[in-house]
């Protein structure tokens, strides 16, 4: 097995989907709840070298504060939500964000010059919003048109941007000075994007920040303080940064 092959599978296994990518944790059942609290560790300040971590006293900080905020608040209400929800309407829901993120996959795989990728994902859009009815049916994976994510960060790498300071955003979680940039960037397009009288609708305001991140939530396998390390911050440090690098040379 040679250093690529496990970095791969060190990074998909453990963060599981941290940020802007994700392995999707299927079924409706609520996963055990984290076996230690945030308080229960104290972690060292040195870190793997080769990671520019300038802030790290504050990322540490920040870290402590999405782990409470994650086991106290983000998690009750996605567990909540799996109770209340049937697992079909759940999985609905599911694919019809998921067809969503076609949108800025075509448009920065266009941007990186991936011909395959743009027209992977103008594919799935196109049978998922028409078969798959407004891509609340993910038709495309059952045809066997896998699903790629690009994002603007991404497109930033490709471009040649380095990673910059390892930054931990309060809630989202790891991230870098690129990749941060480049969430910006999309946000701000997005925003641009969709009418101002459409944003300010109910429907659109209860998808977009309730639906949404819980789906999200729902969706990626990482649970503070589950991992039986004292040094989950490195981990996560280490890990974050090899998946980015990963999914730039894809």
């Amino acid at each position: 097995m040679n250093a690529k092959t496990l970095r791969v599978m060190l990074a998909a296994s453990f963060l599981g989907g941290c940020a802007s990518t994700s392995e999707v944790v299927t079924g409706g059942t609520a996963p055990q709840r984290p076996m230690h609290s945030a308080a229960d560790y104290n972690f060292r300040d040195d870190g793997p070298a080769d990671i520019y971590d300038p802030f790290e006293s504050v990322n540490r900080t920040i870290y402590t504060f999405n782990a409470r905020f994650d086991e106290y608040v983000f998690l009750p209400i996605v567990y909540a939500y799996e109770a209340i929800m049937p697992d079909p309407l759940e999985d609905r829901i599911s694919d019809f964000f998921s067809n969503l993120s076609e949108i800025p996959t075509f448009a920065n795989s266009l941007l990186q010059g991936n011909m395959d990728h743009a027209g992977r994902a103008l594919h799935r859009f196109a049978i998922n919003t028409t078969v798959g009815l407004l891509g609340f049916v993910d038709i495309a994976s059952a045809a066997g048109v896998p699903q790629e994510r690009e994002d603007f960060g991404q497109t930033l790498g490709v471009w040649g941007m380095d990673n910059g300071p390892y930054i931990v955003l309060p809630i989202l979680g790891p991230s870098n000075l690129r990749d941060t940039t480049g969430l910006a960037v999309t946000t701000l397009a997005t925003m641009t994007a969709i009418p101002g009288d459409t944003q300010d609708t109910t429907a659109y305001k209860a998808a977009n920040y309730g639906l949404r991140p819980v789906n999200v939530r729902r969706n990626i396998g990482f649970r503070y303080y589950n991992t039986s390390s004292p040094f989950e911050y490195d981990l996560v440090r280490l890990l974050y940064t090899q998946k980015r690098e990963l999914d730039i040379e894809r």
